[in-house]
Parts: C-alpha cells; sequence; structure tokens
C-alpha cells in the first residue's frame, strides 16, 4: 500500500479548506479529503468517516461562484470535536466543473458512459474493503485520536457503515442514516407498490420481483450499461439488518418517516426492542422524507426547508451522550 499527500494543482483541495491524502488500493488511487477546524489540523482528534450515498459524483463540485459544500450538513461544531472525512468514489475525478457533469451532478467518459473503474467497483464489498483499510491508514496519523472512530453513512452509505462496522472491531460508534434494514430491493419494491396503478401494464411491483430473479441469476455481473450493476444491486440488496444485529456498540438510527424505507426502520426498532439491544438509539423525523425536507398532507416536498443542519446536531448530541 502507498499513502502519500497530494496537492497537485489540478486537485488543489486546500483551496477549498480540505486536505487531500491519496492511498493506494487495489490498482488505484483513492482520494481521502480531510475537514478540520482551521488552525486545529494537526491537533488530536477522533475521526469521523461520512460515508455517502450512490451515483458517480465527484467530490467537490465548482462552479463560476465556487465549491458546492460537500457534506450535506454544517460541519463547524463536529470540527470542534472531529476530523471529518469523506473518501472519493473510484474511477471518478475528484474536482470537476458542473457545467462538465451529467443529471445530477455524475460524471460521464468521453463516450458519455459511466467510467468503467467505477462500474467494476461500485460494489459493497469493494467499499467495506477499502474504507477499512482507509482507517487503519488514517488511524496511524500523528493527528487522528485514539480511542473513539465514528462511521456514519446515509442512504446507500448507511449499507457501508454498517457493514464497515461489524468487519471492523476498531469502529465504536456508528450512525445509520435514511438506510433500509432489509436491503435496497425492498426499497425498490416499497416505492413500486406505492405509486403503481391497477391499470393494464402497469404492475411495476411485479416488474421488480423479474428484475430481482434476473439479479440473483447473475448476482457476479458487473455490467453497469443501465446503471447500477447486478452485481452491485445484489449486494446492497443483502439486508444490513444482518450486520445491525450483531452490534454492540452504540448505534443511531435516523430516518424521515416518509421515506419509503420507514416501516423497515420502523420494524428495526421494534425487532431491537423485543431483543434489548440497548445499544440502539433510534431518531424518526415526524413528516420527512428520504433527505429530511418535510413533506405536506398531499405529499408534496418542502425543498426550502432545509433540515440537515439539525439531524447532524442530533448526531453530534448523541456522541456526545
Amino acid at each position: 500500500m502507498i499513502a502519500t499527500t497530494s496537492f497537485a494543482q489540478s486537485n488543489d483541495v486546500t483551496h477549498y479548506g480540505y486536505r487531500l491524502m491519496q492511498m493506494g488500493f487495489r490498482h488505484d488511487t483513492v482520494n481521502i479529503l480531510i475537514k478540520s477546524k482551521t488552525g486545529e489540523e494537526q491537533i488530536s482528534k477522533p475521526i469521523l468517516l461520512f460515508c455517502q450515498g450512490s451515483l458517480p459524483q465527484p467530490l467537490i463540485k465548482v462552479d463560476d461562484k465556487g465549491a458546492y459544500d460537500i457534506f450535506p450538513f454544517a460541519v463547524e461544531k463536529l470540527l470542534e470535536e472531529y476530523h471529518l472525512v469523506i473518501i472519493g468514489k473510484p474511477g471518478i475525478p475528484l474536482v470537476c466543473n458542473v457545467k462538465e457533469l451529467g443529471r445530477d451532478f455524475t460524471y460521464m467518459d468521453a463516450n458519455g458512459n459511466t467510467p468503467e473503474k467505477y462500474t467494476l467497483n461500485n460494489t459493497l464489498d469493494y467499499y467495506v474493503k477499502r474504507n477499512i483499510r482507509v482507517l487503519k491508514f488514517l488511524g496511524r496519523q500523528p493527528w487522528a485520536g485514539k480511542g473513539r472512530v465514528v462511521v456514519a453513512g446515509h442512504s446507500e452509505g448507511s449499507t457501508i457503515a454498517a457493514k464497515m462496522a461489524s468487519a471492523y472491531g476498531k469502529i465504536t460508534h456508528l450512525i445509520y442514516s435514511g438506510g433500509n434494514p432489509m436491503g435496497r430491493i425492498m426499497s425498490m419494491m416499497a416505492q413500486s407498490r406505492k405509486t403503481e396503478s391497477n391499470a393494464v401494464g402497469e404492475q411495476s411491483g411485479e416488474d421488480d420481483m423479474v428484475l430481482w430473479q434476473s439479479v440473483v441469476d447473475g448476482k457476479n455481473n458487473t455490467d453497469g450499461a443501465g446503471g447500477d450493476s447486478y452485481k452491485t444491486t445484489y449486494e446492497f440488496s443483502i439486508p444490513p439488518i444482518r450486520y445491525l444485529e450483531k452490534l454492540d456498540i452504540p448505534v443511531l438510527v435516523s430516518y424521515g418517516t416518509k421515506d419509503w424505507s420507514t416501516p423497515f426502520n420502523d420494524y428495526l426498532r421494534v425487532e431491537m426492542v423485543r431483543e434489548g439491544k440497548h445499544n440502539f438509539e433510534f431518531k424518526a423525523y415526524i413528516g420527512a422524507e428520504h433527505n429530511y425536507f418535510p413533506v405536506d398532507a398531499q405529499g408534496k416536498v418542502d425543498y426550502d426547508t432545509y433540515n440537515w443542519d439539525k439531524v447532524a446536531e442530533d448526531w453530534r448530541l448523541w456522541l456526545k451522550g
């Protein structure tokens, strides 16, 4: 494993308030961004690794006005107590102008396709093993506090974080946000059943089951030309409850009650109470959707009310407690 600190001009993340460290993993260069309180970059503090959600997006997206926020929440209070870490996606540039990106800020190669390196490595197994390797590397840095390692994940990142916590004993706290403890296919099914009609030819839930049979039959297929590969969908559909129920470390589960995954998080909550798993705490945001935006009685999302900062503050207070 080769690990270096890089400040190449094209990736000069110091301009955006970050440190960049790079590490070799499976013949690839892993980009690791560290956000610290200004002037306290070398002060010993615990690491909080945030595992972001899906899509082949660059970590740093810029336009004529500057850079977009990398974390979805305000970081100032967390930086008092932690060094925040986020890791780039495989095969995706670290920095891109939004004019170069496609829908949902996704990066495509010169042929308009998802980069092959991303498609091949965009799997749960890859992310878990890579992220654990990153934690081991960062743990040897003089500024990394000893004794506490926090991993938080949202959406797809929640599954990565949960499996990491079950596989790496040095993780001391897990924040499981916006996930589905029964796996990705159940989120797809829940959304389809909610929106499908009884019109002829509109049985999207049944179509999902046909897709699932194909995924299972081709669970090692890494062709992602139409989106995520079957291998990706299969691995992320293994119910994360299998990882979560094994944990004895403190776990915070946060979710909006208007998310498609709400019934499954409620089920996890019921089961943890039944099993006497007192290391679990649950925070349900009433009337909020997947990314914690409010939803009114007619199902309209209020994108002007941004709740992520409140969610992150609740995480911080839980960690203090």
